[in-house]
């Protein structure tokens, strides 16, 4: 029997997320029930409670738990020796081939079928996701602007900016599932033109936007 203590473990709180992230693929939000994942998860119904208070909850914690150890890796070494144009392209290929992976597309797909109903489910996954994402970059784009190697007068709104500049061409048209996955030559392509577009706006050379 599951006790006290197991409701504590980070290790049954992790092997919970687990069984619930493949239920949630499966069945969605609103057709996912704490019966069948727990069962997925191999714990009780009263284990899983001990960690989880609701559906709800366990789905936040599945998203913010997902978003931030993709988000790590999308930002993983962004220091500032490199020259912006290098660190913004491999930020913006991280960035893209997890928007356009298997797994980005069916949290955002879910994110999006449940909003309507689910308004704080929603949220949870814009601020776990694409909020955190516009915060770590605007944070990188501030470093930047005050060594003097780019000028962003509003580092949040050319945070997001970027974001959707590498989203041209290959993000809508995946999660339309008109587009297979693309080859990292494309991927490239869009990169490298988002940088090219967004340098020009914020590099210290250019007039910046009013």
């Amino acid at each position: 029997m599951d006790s006290v203590t197991d409701s504590l473990s980070p290790e049954k709180r992790q092997q919970i997320l687990l069984g619930a992230a493949s239920v949630f693929a499966a069945d969605g939000y609103e057709g996912a029930s704490m019966t069948r994942i727990a069962a997925e998860a191999g714990v009780s119904k009263g284990t899983l409670y001990n960690y989880f208070t609701s559906k709800a909850a366990l789905f936040s914690a599945h998203v913010a738990e997902t978003c931030e150890r993709r988000l790590t890796h999308v930002f993983d070494g962004a220091g500032h020796e490199e020259t912006p144009a290098a660190a913004l392209t491999e930020i913006g290929r991280r960035m893209l081939t997890m928007m356009i992976s298997d797994a980005g597309l069916m949290m955002y797909r879910m994110a999006i079928a449940e909003a309507a109903k689910f308004p704080d489910l929603a949220r949870a996954f814009f601020e776990a996701g694409p909020q955190k994402a516009i915060g770590f970059l605007a944070d990188w784009l501030t470093e930047e602007a005050r060594l003097g190697r780019l000028c962003v007068p509003d580092p949040r709104f050319a945070a997001e900016q970027f974001f959707n500049l590498c989203q041209t061409h290959l993000v809508l048209r995946r999660r339309l599932a008109m587009l297979e996955a693309p080859e990292t030559a494309e991927i490239d392509k869009v990169v490298g033109a988002a940088v090219w577009v967004f340098l020009r706006g914020y590099g210290v050379e250019f007039t910046p936007l009013p």
